[in-house]
């Protein structure tokens, strides 16, 4: 099981990181482009304001969102608002989910989330903690996918490579870092092993690579650049 109060604690380093950063901007800074395609850095703050106040939702036991298009109205009402009111939303959205986490309950029941995706409770934190990160990367202001704590990085793959496994869209792919860490099974990804001279044995390919650049390829934030394919082309992988 996740260590949930961890996962939260994380949360909230990451969140202040995030703060601290979008601080420096200035009101034209939150009107241009972010690294998602057709998102300003005011969608991707909105956004992560509304995500916290989703997944109180989800904790609480209600819909995560009043549906798909509610929840990219609230984002574009909220896009063009001044840096202060983009500061003031994501402290405050933030502190209500800290709230709810901090409160006792049954972390190990299921939760539903969009799309009838069901989870346990206790990996709602980490969740959150993947918006945080990745979006503060989306905004393109100096915080890169190799400034991540590599304990997140190496979780965000796990969790990725469990999302894709045995999707029948993925071949049979092992993945390696080029610091020696393996997943020879995965979401999504097969059920081959790596020997210990570096291949893949029982899979259709193998892709390595730096971590940054596999969770950059796994995440839809990097094409694969970096990354070494054995055995076949880099499969393209499916929107998350």
């Amino acid at each position: 099981m996740s260590d949930h109060v961890r996962d939260l604690a994380s949360v909230r380093e990451a969140t202040d990181r995030l703060l601290a950063a979008i601080s420096t901007l200035d009101n034209a800074g939150v009107t241009e482009p972010s690294r998602l395609p057709g998102w300003s850095r005011g969608h991707v703050l909105a956004h992560l304001a509304r995500n916290a106040d989703a997944l109180v939702n989800v904790l609480e036991g209600r819909p995560m969102y009043a549906g798909a298009e509610v929840r990219d109205a609230d984002i574009e009402r909220g896009a063009p608002r001044d840096l202060r009111e983009q500061i003031e939303d994501v402290r405050a959205s933030a502190e209500r989910f800290g709230r709810v986490g901090a409160e006792d309950g049954d972390w190990g029941r299921t939760v539903e989330l969009r799309n009838g995706v069901t989870d346990s409770a206790s990996r709602i934190p980490f969740r959150r903690l993947v918006e945080v990160e990745l979006h503060h990367v989306d905004l393109g202001i100096g915080y890169e996918l190799e400034d991540l704590p590599e304990e997140f990085t190496y979780r965000e793959i796990d969790f990725l490579a469990e999302r894709f496994a045995g999707h029948r869209d993925v071949p049979s792919t092992a993945l390696a870092t080029d610091t020696g860490r393996v997943w020879s099974r995965g979401a999504g990804f097969g059920t081959g092993n790596w020997t210990t001279g570096g291949g893949a044995t029982g899979s259709a390919r193998a892709v390595t690579g730096r971590p940054a650049d596999l969770l950059g390829w796994l995440c839809g934030r990097r094409a694969g650049a970096g990354l070494t394919v054995t055995g076949g082309l880099l499969p393209a992988l499916p929107p998350l």
